[in-house]
C-alpha cells in the first residue's frame, strides 16, 4: 500500500509545483493599480479609460480597460516585465502617465480636474545649452514649469497651452515634456508661424518641464541668434563648453557645472528679447581635463574672453534641472531606465557608433587639430558606482550623465567610454529589476 502512495504523492507535488509556476508566470505578465482623483482628495476615480502602452518600436497601445467602482484596473499582457512600458489614464480628454518599469507590478495613477487658466503655471528656470557639431550648432532648451494650483488641477488646453519660439533660421528638432514622474514623453507641435510653436500638454501639480531642441547654421564656428521670452522666468541660464565664447547683455558668469561654463540672468520678463553670440568649437581630448572638476576652467581661459569666477552658490537647488537639460541635449537616456525608446525621449543626433566615424567627426569639429594622447584610464566605473551609488538610482543617473558629458567633451577614449557605459548600464538594469 505504501509503495502505491509514493507515485500519487509525487504526482500531487508535481501538480502543485506546476500551479505555482503557472501563477508566477501569470504574475510576471500582470500589472494593476488604482486611479485616484487628486483634485478631490485622492478619491478613487471610477470609469476612467486606462491604456497599456509598449515603448519599444514606437508608442503602441497593447491593452486597454476601465477602472471599476473603486478605481482599480488590471492588465494581463505577456509584454509586461520585458521592457519599459507606460500606463496612460484618460480623464476628461486629458492624458496622465505613469511609467511601468520591469520588476514593477503595481502602478497607481493620479488624475486631476483640468483648468485652462494660464496663471496655473510659473517658470522658475529657463535653461539654454549650446553644443557645436562641425557646421551645426545644437541648442537645447529646458523650461522648468511649476504648477502650484490649490486645489490641485491640471493646466491644459487642447489648442495649445504652452508656447515657445525658436530663432530665425533655426530648424526645430524635437520637443518633449515630463511631469512629476520624470518620464519624458515626445510631443507633437502646433505651428503658429514665424518661429512660434505650441504644444498641448497637461501640466500636473508639482514640477514639470518642457524640453526643446533645434539646430542652427554654424559657419566659421560662429552664430548670432535672438531669443524671445514667452513667459516670465525667475532665472535664465546659458550653458556651453568652456572652449566657447559667449556674449549676451545682462548675463553674468556663474562658475561651472559638470565641466560646462554657466551664465545667468534673473527676472526675465515675458516679451523680452535677448541676443546671444557664440563662437568656438567643442573641446578636444585633454590629458588634464576631467569631468565634474569645477576648477578646470576657473579663471581666464585663453579661448574665452570672460573670466569665470568661483560660483557663489553651487546651483544646488537647480542641479537636477541643469543635469536634466544636459541629458536631453546629449541624448542621455537616464530617465527611469537606460536607453528609453526614441519615440518617448528627446534625442539629439547621437554620436556615430563606428570608432573611425567618431574620430572623423571630432577631427572636423576641431579643424584637424591633432588630439593629445588620452589620459590613463581611471579606476573601473563599477568600483566607483559600488561606493557612490549604494543601490541608489539617482546617484547612478548622475554617474551616467557624467560619462556622457566626458564623451561629448572628448575627455574619454572610445574604449573607456564603451567599458564604463556598459558597466553602468548593467548595474542600472540590475537595480531596476531588483
Amino acid at each position: 500500500m505504501k509503495t502505491g502512495l509514493i507515485p500519487n504523492r509525487f504526482l500531487q507535488a508535481l501538480l502543485v509545483l506546476s500551479l505555482l509556476l503557472a501563477a508566477s508566470a501569470a504574475r510576471a505578465g500582470t500589472a494593476s493599480g488604482v486611479v485616484h482623483n487628486g483634485t478631490n482628495g485622492n478619491k478613487p476615480a471610477a470609469g476612467v479609460d486606462v491604456l497599456l502602452i509598449q515603448l519599444q518600436g514606437g508608442m503602441q497601445t497593447v491593452a486597454s480597460t476601465k477602472t471599476d467602482a473603486e478605481g482599480r484596473f488590471t492588465f494581463d499582457n505577456p509584454a509586461i516585465g520585458s521592457g519599459p512600458m507606460l500606463i496612460r489614464a484618460v480623464y476628461r480628454g486629458v492624458f496622465f502617465h505613469q511609467p511601468l518599469t520591469p520588476g514593477t507590478s503595481t502602478v497607481d495613477v493620479t488624475v486631476y480636474e483640468p483648468t485652462s487658466n494660464p496663471a496655473a503655471i510659473k517658470i522658475p528656470l529657463r535653461l539654454l545649452v549650446f553644443q557645436p557639431n562641425a557646421d551645426k550648432l545644437m541648442v537645447g532648451e529646458e523650461f522648468s514649469v511649476q504648477n502650484s494650483t490649490n486645489p490641485p488641477a491640471a493646466y491644459y488646453k487642447q489648442d495649445g497651452n504652452f508656447e515657445f519660439t525658436i530663432p530665425q533660421g533655426a530648424e526645430l528638432d524635437q520637443v518633449s515634456t515630463f511631469g512629476p514622474s520624470g518620464m519624458p514623453i515626445r510631443q507633437g507641435t502646433i505651428d503658429k508661424g514665424k518661429g512660434k510653436y505650441a504644444i498641448a500638454y497637461a501640466f500636473q501639480p508639482g514640477q514639470n518641464g518642457v524640453r526643446v531642441s533645434y539646430i542652427l547654421p554654424y559657419a566659421g564656428d560662429h552664430a548670432s541668434l535672438r531669443e524671445n521670452s514667452t513667459y516670465d522666468a525667475q532665472r535664465v541660464m546659458l550653458v556651453l563648453p568652456p572652449t566657447m565664447t559667449i556674449a549676451s547683455t545682462g548675463f553674468e558668469p556663474a562658475g561651472t557645472e559638470q565641466g560646462f561654463a554657466v551664465y545667468t540672468k534673473d527676472s526675465m520678463k515675458a516679451g523680452t528679447a535677448f541676443d546671444v553670440s557664440v563662437s568656438g568649437t567643442a573641446p578636444p581630448p585633454s590629458d588634464t581635463a576631467a569631468a565634474g572638476q569645477p576648477d578646470q576652467v576657473n579663471g581666464r581661459d585663453a579661448s574665452n574672453t570672460a573670466t569665470i569666477q568661483a560660483q557663489p552658490a553651487r546651483l544646488d537647488d537647480e542641479k537636477w534641472i541643469l543635469l536634466g537639460g544636459l541629458a536631453a541635449i546629449f541624448a542621455v537616456g537616464v530617465g527611469l531606465l537606460v536607453r528609453q525608446p526614441v519615440p518617448a525621449v528627446v534625442n539629439m543626433p547621437a554620436p556615430p557608433s563606428n570608432a573611425k566615424a567618431r574620430k572623423a567627426q571630432r577631427a572636423a569639429q576641431t579643424k584637424a587639430v591633432a588630439p593629445p594622447k588620452p589620459a590613463a584610464p581611471p579606476a573601473p566605473l563599477a568600483e566607483k558606482v559600488n561606493l557612490e551609488v549604494n543601490a541608489n538610482l539617482d546617484s547612478l543617473k548622475d554617474t551616467l550623465l557624467r560619462i556622457e558629458l566626458r564623451r561629448q567633451a572628448g575627455t574619454i577614449s572610445d574604449e573607456e567610454y564603451a567599458r564604463e557605459r556598459g558597466n553602468a548600464e548593467q548595474m542600472l538594469r540590475d537595480l531596476v529589476q531588483g
